[in-house]
Order: C-alpha cells, then sequence, then structure tokens
C-alpha cells in the first residue's frame, strides 16, 4: 500500500487517468475533506487503510470544509474560528470540489499567521510547521476543497499514516446516500467500511452485504471522546502531545473478543481493541447490535444538538423518523 504524499495534489477527474487502486481487502473509510480536522475524524481516517475523499457532495457551510476550530495551547477553553472565506460559483447546490477561495492570498497569511500565534511556543512547532508548507502551498490552487484535503494528509503524514487516498469524483457510483458509499466501497475492493455515529443513523447495511461488505462502527479512542476531541481541530492535541504520542493512541492491537466482554457465538460481536487510549471497532449482529441502536441515537442526539449543526430535538427525531426511543440528555435550545 502507497504511503500518502501530504503535498501531492488530487488531480482534475476530468483530466486525470484512472486512479491507482489500492489492494483488495482492506478497511475503508469514506469522508468529506476537512480543513485541520477534528480528532475524532483524524482518528477514523488514521484506522482506515484508505480514505476515499468525499469531494462530489454539496458543499455545507455549517460543516468543518473550510474551518476549524483552534484553541489556545495553554487553555483549551480559549478557542478561535479560523474560516477558509470561500464562495459557491453555483450557489447552495455547489459541490465541495467546486467552491473556490475568496482572496487565497489574505486567507493563506491568516491561516499562518493564526497557526503560529497558537502553536508556534509548542515544542512540536517545528514538526508541525514543516507539515504547514504543502497546506500553505495548496492555497495558490484557489480551491478550498485542496486546501482542506491537503490539511488532512498533512496530519495524516505527521502521524505515520500509510494509507490510501482515493477521490469520490473519480470513481463510480450510483446515486442514493447508502447505494453511492456502497459503491465506492465495493469499486475499490474493501473487505469492511468504518462508519462513523452519523453514518449509523441511517445507513442501509443491506446494500454493503449485498457487496459482502462489512459495516463497522467507529468508536473513537478515550482521548477523542472528550468535548475537545469532537470540537477542536487535532492541531491542539498533535501541538500538546507531540505525533508519536497521539498517534500511538490511535494504534489498534490485534483482534481480541475478551475486551468485549462477550463472546462472538452469543451475539455476534466482532471488536479491534486498542491500550487504554486506542482504538475501539466493534462488529455487532444479534442482540448486540439491537443494545447497540439506542446508545448510537443518543450519541447522535447529543453530538449534533451542538456547534456547527446545532439540531433541534425535531431534527434529530426527523432524521431517524420516530422519536429517540431512550432517555437522553437534550443539549440543544429547541
Amino acid at each position: 500500500m502507497q504511503p500518502t504524499n501530504p503535498s501531492s495534489a488530487t488531480a482534475s477527474p476530468t483530466t486525470s487517468s484512472p486512479p491507482e487502486l489500492p489492494a483488495p481487502g482492506g478497511l475503508c473509510a469514506i469522508h468529506q475533506p476537512n480543513f485541520w480536522p477534528r480528532l475524532t475524524t483524524l482518528a477514523k481516517l488514521f484506522t482506515a487503510d484508505y480514505w476515499i475523499v468525499l469531494d462530489d457532495v454539496q458543499f455545507t457551510r455549517r460543516d468543518y470544509q473550510h474551518r476549524a476550530r483552534l484553541a489556545a495551547l495553554d487553555d483549551p477553553s480559549r478557542q478561535q474560528w479560523l474560516t477558509l472565506p470561500t464562495r459557491l460559483p453555483n450557489g447552495r447546490p455547489t459541490f465541495i470540489r467546486d467552491a473556490v477561495l475568496d482572496d487565497p492570498g489574505l486567507a493563506r497569511r491568516r491561516t499562518a499567521g493564526m497557526l503560529r500565534q497558537h502553536y508556534g511556543v509548542s515544542p512540536h512547532w517545528p514538526v508541525l510547521a514543516q507539515a504547514l508548507e504543502p497546506v500553505l502551498n495548496a492555497f495558490d490552487t484557489g480551491r478550498t476543497a485542496m486546501v482542506a484535503e491537503t490539511s488532512t494528509r498533512a496530519l495524516l503524514g505527521v502521524l505515520g499514516w500509510n494509507g490510501h487516498i482515493l477521490t469520490s469524483s473519480r470513481l463510480p457510483s450510483r446515486p442514493g446516500r447508502s447505494q453511492r458509499l456502497a459503491d465506492l466501497a465495493a469499486v475499490t475492493g474493501a473487505r469492511a467500511y468504518l462508519c462513523g455515529t452519523g453514518g449509523m443513523a441511517y445507513l442501509d447495511h443491506s446494500l454493503f452485504e449485498a457487496h459482502g461488505i462489512a459495516v463497522i462502527p467507529f468508536r473513537p479512542p478515550n482521548l477523542s471522546r472528550r468535548p475537545s476531541g469532537r470540537r477542536l481541530s487535532a492541531l491542539w492535541t498533535l501541538a500538546t502531545l507531540g505525533p508519536q504520542a497521539a498517534a500511538a493512541t490511535f494504534r489498534p492491537s490485534p483482534p481480541t473478543t475478551a475486551s468485549c466482554g462477550r463472546s462472538p457465538d452469543r451475539d455476534g460481536s466482532e471488536a479491534m481493541v486498542g491500550g487504554l487510549d486506542g482504538i475501539v471497532v466493534e462488529r455487532l449482529g444479534g442482540d448486540a447490535a439491537g443494545r447497540a441502536e439506542d446508545a448510537f441515537r443518543l450519541v447522535y442526539a447529543e453530538a449534533f444538538t451542538e456547534a456547527p449543526y446545532g439540531k433541534t430535538r425535531e431534527d434529530v427525531e426527523a432524521n431517524f423518523g420516530l422519536a429517540v426511543r431512550a432517555p437522553w440528555r437534550w443539549l440543544g435550545a429547541g
């Protein structure tokens, strides 16, 4: 499997040759390009064997495609948005790949200045500054998605990830939210699809099963389950702990069943578990899947009432098609 190259750029789908696919049988993650992604997002991509960059879906200003939440090195409660001013040539229907930077030169200078201001005193700043260079160069493309993708590539490279990166706009797939993800995973020969909390709320597993692909819910490491892991850019953690220590929390150990607390024979559960702060991913079946469904609803409800989503209770329940069955702590204003 080829190592990721943080400085490489994804070619235009209309002018490039067919993508080089990874070796079949890998663990696949599909995610939109995020600007200096959060720790939860970075952990999911790091766990996968390859990342399919979902660049041909609608750009969403309330998401993290063009912004990152930075925190002061000595006080993570002091936070500030770093936003890429972005123009949508086709209005709201504009795809992520078609969004353009408004004044790339100014956005580049502001990005470099704010990152140095927040993390320049960190003992790990020299490593982060080196990773920043290809990101600053990506501003020359004038494309928000290219800057965002390159920032994620840079952080994965700093962590020592040796995976493969593909782009959805260069791969064949059929319409439909679940169908599209299943097709993208299948065309790359994935054995399993690593699914985040939001995706578990709507994903049609049968479409993956038709391709012989397992759907594995992703549970972030303990480090990124904290509020800072769900909201802040991973830059804060890398600047605080250093890349090696951060990567150690992401790296899973060989699969084990003892840590699940259940036998796979009884409920169809499997797990891949890391150390104290390691990755935990589980494949659930039977009674375990039913028990986990309500838990996912609770996590979804809490996560999506916070910024940048700000969903009301009615929004969350509408996304499930029915009321959330278990009691849950409401964080939103609705």
